[in-house]
């Protein structure tokens, strides 16, 4: 029987009315009173993991290769600290995943590189190779063809230690410092990451020193083909660069020919050239570009060259390297780098959003510390290609004040700005805007520490199989340039800002996100974008930003949260479970899109509710950005701290201020 509904009786329709109300109220009531202490919560631990001087800094994890080289570089200086390589090893275990290798990032493929490298560490630190990780270990690098097939950093490693003939690796002499710019290959051409890598190399791979080795460690069980009669190192790398990887290729044998009638004067002269460029760069305590590969070169290249251990520089460089451990009661592991800058000033954006005394407080001693970490008059490599533009930016890292990054400036700038007592930062905010539109790429674009650095030709040589040689611009760092040039608003600045939305206009993929660069991936690219625009006023009329939105909720996990693996650089957008900062990514992507009353943002918002650990802040095992794209992946683990508070904070302000829309 068909029931037909009756209407209720005007009085009965008031009780319905009323109970509506209340029970709406109470909803209401409830979670905002759920918001408020989540927020508070996250604010208080935060607050208490800020140093007294006034930064925030995070673990910065990586995958496995970084604690095995540390290793490695121990047996290579003979200089092999034991407790610490009995912690590390333990680490190199725990990690070890269920393929029987070493991926990339949690939960990631194996890569042979990274598990070469762990074995090799492994069994330098005394691992029987027969025990069971090891031989699991081994039959899954021979089953992807071995050793051989391993990246150009490895098998030089493997070169320094004796395991593979010098052929095996690309013919990089040390004379390629003389090379003049006009050059097709020039320092100047690569990214900061790469000349502060390649110098030292430069020489290492001249001088072809032989590792220590104090324990004679090898490592012939993983060659499928005996290393010394194996004659096709360069297989994937040619195939990778198509006809011009074999034109570098046929360049590649035709240096080894000439090699031995390079004058020796003219080596010598290249050599010290090196020389003086590392120790020009080397950065005191926080060590050659302030990154792990190149400090461990530059200690190495200092050894070789016939530095003494009592020598001040290389006992500060060895220092720097001490400084990226991480220690605890039985494992450790070595960081790639640190993170301050960029730690303080995305948290000081979360306290800014919070808002209330105790967080503004500690963004105003955040900023001050900032304040005093603005690269200014300092020689910088940027000059190479702005020789006109004046210092105003700040390093990733405590220091490093030959390569200042846009992204962190841009990032600075936003919480300077914003803050309660802006005019204390008038004039740094002045130095970074002007320092900011001087790197502005001919495409309009911004890339992270050069400009113009679109050599994409260099990226099929054999020496970069990792395919990260450059430093293009990016969505994402041109997102945070436009933000705070659309913030500050300049008259000075209206034809740099035009000029970097039409970069960004073109970089929006077919499907509505942009490609994140420095975060993984679309969720992040895409979130950094949306503010950026909605910084320039454009709403969520515009196509873009519509495009954008839809395709933001058609990425929303069942329950609530967003989540993208780092397989989203091999392949398409890769769902994965969420996580809380990639779901705090998507709601602050949402709500600058004006999607504040969206039920997209309020399951968001109840994920991160939900997920909130007892300390206050979030917990996720994955890695939340590539260091490079299907090379190199990062854990930072401030992530899954600031970025929720920030989200949470954002949209109490927003729906308290009524704003729906």
């Amino acid at each position: 029987m068909t029931r037909i509904a009756q209407k209720p009786t005007s009085q009965a329709a008031g009780v319905t009315a009323r109970a509506d109300i209340v029970s709406h109220t109470l909803t209401k009531t409830a979670v905002a009173s759920a918001l408020d202490r989540a927020v508070f919560a996250a604010r208080d631990s935060l607050i208490a993991r800020q140093s007294a001087q006034g930064y925030w800094l995070f673990e910065l994890e990586a995958d496995c290769t970084i604690p095995a080289e540390y290793i490695m570089m121990m047996h290579f200086l003979n200089e092999i600290d034991v407790p610490l390589e009995k912690k590390l090893a333990v680490y190199l275990r725990a990690h070890q995943a269920e393929h029987g290798g070493w991926p990339l990032y949690h939960g990631g493929d194996l890569n042979i590189s990274c598990t070469v490298k762990a074995y090799y560490a492994l069994k330098l630190a005394g691992d029987d190779p027969q025990a069971p990780h090891m031989a699991r270990a081994r039959a899954a690098i021979l089953e992807r063809g071995g050793a051989a097939r391993s990246n150009v950093f490895t098998r030089i490693a493997l070169a320094l230690f004796g395991q593979l003939p010098w052929r095996g690796v690309p013919y990089i002499p040390v004379e390629i410092m003389l090379l003049p710019r006009w050059f097709p290959f020039h320092l100047d051409k690569v990214a900061y990451w790469s000349r502060t890598v390649m110098v030292p190399l430069f020489i290492l791979c001249t001088r072809k020193p032989v590792a220590k080795n104090p324990r004679n460690v090898h490592i012939r069980e993983l060659f499928t083909t005996p290393p010394e009669q194996e004659r096709d190192y360069f297989r994937d790398a040619v195939k990778q660069g198509g006809m011009l990887g074999r034109v570098f290729l046929i360049a590649d044998r035709l240096g080894r020919m000439i090699d031995s009638f390079i004058p020796r004067s003219m080596r010598e002269r290249a050599t010290r050239r090196a020389e003086e460029w590392m120790l020009e760069r080397l950065n005191g305590e926080d060590g050659l570009g302030a990154i792990f590969p190149a400090m461990v070169n530059a200690l190495e290249v200092m050894t070789i060259l016939g530095y003494p251990n009592d020598d001040p520089r290389r006992a500060t460089a060895k220092l720097a390297l001490q400084k990226l451990l991480v220690v605890g009661p039985s494992s450790a592991y070595c960081q790639p780098c640190v993170s301050p800058v960029w730690d303080t000033a995305l948290a000081t954006l979360a306290m800014q959003e919070a808002g209330d005394a105790a967080a503004v407080s500690a963004a105003t001693r955040s900023l001050d510390w900032l304040q005093t970490e603005q690269v200014l008059d300092e020689p910088g490599d940027w000059r190479a290609n702005r020789p006109g533009v004046p210092g105003g930016g700040w390093a990733f890292q405590f220091a490093n004040s030959h390569y200042p990054d846009l992204d962190d400036t841009a990032a600075v700038v936003w919480a300077m700005h914003q803050a309660r007592n802006s005019e204390d930062y008038t004039e740094s905010v002045r130095r970074a805007l002007d320092w900011l539109v001087g790197m502005q790429s001919k495409n309009g674009g911004f890339a992270a520490f050069d400009a113009d650095n679109t050599y994409y030709s260099l990226n099929k040589i054999p020496f970069a199989d990792h395919g990260a040689l450059l430093d293009p611009p990016t969505s994402d760092v041109t997102a945070r340039v436009v933000t705070v040039l659309a913030r500050v608003a300049r008259p000075q600045d209206a034809a740099a800002l035009a000029r970097a939305v039409a970069f960004l206009r073109e970089e929006q993929e077919d499907d509505g996100s942009w490609f994140g660069r420095w975060g993984t991936n679309y969720i992040y690219g895409t979130w950094s974008v949306l503010t950026a625009l909605a910084q320039t006023g454009l709403t969520g009329q515009d196509p873009a930003v519509r495009k954008a939105v839809e395709w933001l909720k058609g990425r929303q996990n069942a329950d609530g949260g967003w989540g993208e693996s780092n397989d989203s650089y091999a392949r398409p957008f890769c769902r994965a479970a969420s996580t809380p900062y990639q779901t705090a990514w998507a709601v602050l992507a949402l709500l600058a899109a004006g999607e504040v009353g969206a039920d997209a943002v309020r399951r968001g918002i109840d994920h991160l509710l939900r997920t909130q650990g007892a300390d206050g802040l979030w917990s996720d095992p994955t890695f939340t950005a590539p260091g490079f794209p299907r090379v190199f992946y990062l854990k930072y683990h401030g992530y899954s701290g600031y970025f929720p508070l920030w989200a949470l904070a954002a949209f109490r302000t927003l729906t308290r201020r009524g704003i729906t829309h």
